[in-house]
Parts: C-alpha cells; sequence; structure tokens
C-alpha cells in the first residue's frame, strides 16, 4: 500500500530527492496525515462524548494536533520548495524546520488544555460509560497508526524528511497512548475502577513530551546540529582516494535544508606541486564531490612539505605532542621558518569540543615541550575546533 501510493504520487521513484518529487512526495506524506488524523480525531471525539472519557477525547485532540501538525507540514514542504532569490540567496530549505517550530507550540498549548480537564476530572470524578464502540475505534485507531508509522518512516527515509521522521515516530508513540486509553476502558469493565482521569492526564503529559521534543528537533537544525558522522566519513574518504591528496581536515557542513548542503574543507597537497596543477586538482575534486553528494563545495589548499625531511620530522614531533594531551587531538597546516638561530613553526591544532583541558593550556603545554627540542623553537598555534 504505501509503495503504491509514492509511485502513483510520485511518479518518478528513481529521482525521489530531486526538488519537484520530493515536493510531491511530501505533499502524500501531509495530506495523507491530514486526512486520516481528522477521521480518527472524529471517531475519537463522538466516542468520547458517548463514553463521557476525558481520556478518549484527550486522545482525540491529540490526532486533532497531528493533523495540525500535517498542515504546518505542508505548508513548510511548500515554502521550502520555493527557489533562491535575491533576499535569501541559499534557498528556503529551513523552513520545514521553522514549520517546525510552530507545530511544536501547537502541540504543547492543547497538551496543557488537556492536562487542565483531566486534573479537573481527577479531583471531580464524573460517570464514565463502558461502550464497545469506543473500544472498536480506539482499536482501529491503533492499527491505522502503525501503519501510518511504517508509512512515515518508509516515505521519510527514501525523501530525507526530518518532518516525517518525526512524524514516524510520534505515530509509533501515539499507538502508546491510545493502548493506555483502551487499558483504562477495560480496567473499567472488569474491574469497575475509574482511571479515567489518570490516563487522561497521562496523555496530556504525552502530548507535552512530544512537543518539547518536536522544538527541540526543528530548533537544532536551525542553530547549527553537528553534521551526520556518516556523511562527513564519506567525504574524506572519497577527497582522500585522490593520489595527491595527503589528508584532509576542518570539514565544516553548513544545512540550509535537505538538498541544499555547503560543505567546506582544508586539503593538504605536496608543497613542490605546481600552481596550476594544484588548482586543476582542487577544482576536479570539487566538481567530483558536488556530484557525489549534491552539495556545493569550497576546498582550501594547505601546502605540506612532504620531501623536507627537517619539516618531517618535525611534523612527527608535534602530532606526538599533541596525542599525550589527548589522542584525537591533530596538528595541521605547519610551516617551518628556519635561520642560523631560531626557528619558527606556525601550525593549526584541531581539537575536539568535549576535551577538559583550556586552549591556553594546549598552547603553553605544546610550546613547553617544543622548547625542549634544543634550538630556540618558538610556535605560533591557532586552536581549531573539531566540528565534525
Amino acid at each position: 500500500m504505501t509503495k503504491l501510493l509514492i509511485r502513483l504520487f510520485a511518479k518518478d521513484t528513481q529521482s525521489l530527492k530531486e526538488p519537484s518529487v520530493r515536493l510531491r512526495c511530501g505533499y502524500l506524506g501531509s495530506i495523507t496525515g491530514i486526512t486520516l488524523n481528522i477521521l480518527l480525531f472524529a471517531g475519537k471525539f463522538i466516542a468520547g462524548l458517548l463514553s463521557g472519557a476525558i481520556s478518549v477525547t484527550a486522545d482525540a485532540f491529540n490526532n486533532l494536533s497531528d493533523a495540525g501538525s500535517s498542515v504546518m507540514s505542508l505548508a513548510g514542504f511548500k515554502m521550502a520548495a520555493q527557489p533562491a532569490d535575491k533576499e535569501h540567496p541559499y534557498g528556503h530549505g529551513r523552513m520545514e524546520y521553522v514549520s517546525g517550530l510552530i507545530i511544536s507550540f501547537l502541540i504543547m498549548l492543547m497538551g496543557f488544555e488537556l492536562a487542565q480537564t483531566s486534573a479537573q476530572k481527577i479531583f471531580h470524578p464524573k460517570d464514565v460509560t463502558f461502550s464497545a464502540l469506543t473500544l472498536v475505534i480506539l482499536i482501529v485507531s491503533v492499527l491505522v497508526k502503525l501503519w501510518m508509522w511504517h508509512f512515515y518512516r518508509t516515505l521519510g527515509r527514501m525523501i530525507d524528511s526530518a518532518s516525517l521522521r518525526a512524524a514516524s515516530a510520534d505515530s509509533l508513540s501515539d499507538c502508546a497512548a491510545t493502548s493506555a486509553v483502551i487499558a483504562a476502558m477495560l480496567v473499567l469493565y472488569f474491574f469497575d475502577v475509574n482511571i479515567d482521569g489518570y490516563i487522561g492526564a497521562a496523555v496530556a503529559l504525552f502530548i507535552i513530551y512530544s512537543g518539547i521534543n518536536t522544538f527541540r528537533d526543528s530548533l537544532t537544525p536551525i542553530l547549527g546540529a553537528k553534521p551526520d558522522k556518516e556523511f562527513v566519513e564519506k567525504i574524506r574518504k572519497s577527497a582522500e582516494s585522490y593520489d595527491s591528496i595527503i589528508g584532509v581536515h576542518d570539514i565544516l557542513v553548513h544545512d540550509y535544508g535537505v538538498g541544499n548542503l555547503m560543505v567546506s574543507m582544508h586539503a593538504e597537497i605536496p608543497a613542490d606541486m605546481e600552481l596550476v596543477a594544484a588548482h586543476d586538482l582542487i577544482d576536479s575534486l570539487e566538481n567530483s564531490l558536488m556530484e557525489q553528494f549534491g552539495c556545493l563545495v569550497t576546498i582550501h589548499m594547505d601546502p605540506v612539505a612532504v620531501n623536507d625531511e627537517y619539516v618531517m620530522l618535525i611534523s612527527r614531533r608535534l602530532s606526538e605532542i599533541a596525542s599525550q594531551i589527548d589522542s584525537r587531538i591533530t596538528v595541521h597546516d605547519l610551516h617551518v621558518d628556519r635561520t642560523e638561530d631560531h626557528c619558527t613553526l606556525d601550525f593549526d591544532v584541531l581539537v575536539p569540543y568535549d576535551i577538559k583541558v583550556s586552549d591556553e593550556e594546549i598552547k603553553q603545554r605544546i610550546t613547553s615541550d617544543v622548547e625542549k627540542l634544543g634550538k630556540k623553537m618558538y610556535c605560533k598555534i591557532t586552536i581549531d575546533k573539531d566540528y565534525d
């Protein structure tokens, strides 16, 4: 069923990450969510009225909030698909994340309202009527939400959509929430114990929790999330597969929305390489990475004196000194200025974010160890953070 809908709606399943195809898939996911969640809301709301159960009504409004989320996702996909313009030269891809922020506030607001109503039911309980119709509606709801979980997960993976992956996780959580409501109805039927208000409060808290997660997941890429480690490693391996590329570092990934990534990095090349050849090499590498990963790539060249034994010896010693502080620290972009009476080392030190040692302490320890090498040695150290 899921694959059939995708084929009918997307038409071209071989290029699902193309903007137009991705937009159609986004519409498919959003419209499906709107339709099914409104139907679930209507069924549960009627069931809640018939039974007088606040937990059922709360679960109904949980589905209504999901329908609202799908509406915002629909708007987000539409706005994110707008091409770049003068005011937004990097496109509008982040509108998906902005729509997620709006959705999160609506979800949390509904959760707080339902929590207040449930609290009133706890302190001032009212009779709840068991209904076979209510039970059937709730069971059907769980089955529908299970299908929606599979549908959103499949579609989200195919077009790499954070909002659809979030909808998938939310659908699975909804199954748990509705199952709790079913349990409350069965407890009422078999044991004549009314825990309706408590289950309603639990569902309300669950809705608030879902809103907080949606807020966090939407805000993180806007602020600048850590790039996907697997994606960075693929770029690194592809770049280092070129014969004249000694190594790459300082890989930065800027996310302007799905399909709009910008990557920058430093690539080490032999210092004695002819300038035009070096330029052609970097151009070729940039174009290759752009074709492979569908992103804009900018590469800074770092010349390395691979044929200077003294410089290579200093490089190895610096790496050993840095690794004694932390094995993850690496040294790059070394330039050695030698005179008869002194030697100046100018280099970058790449430091992980979670290291406990301060930047100043790292500089001091490296400088102190370098001075022990004998000759008058001076260090000019630039600390870089390891973003990947």
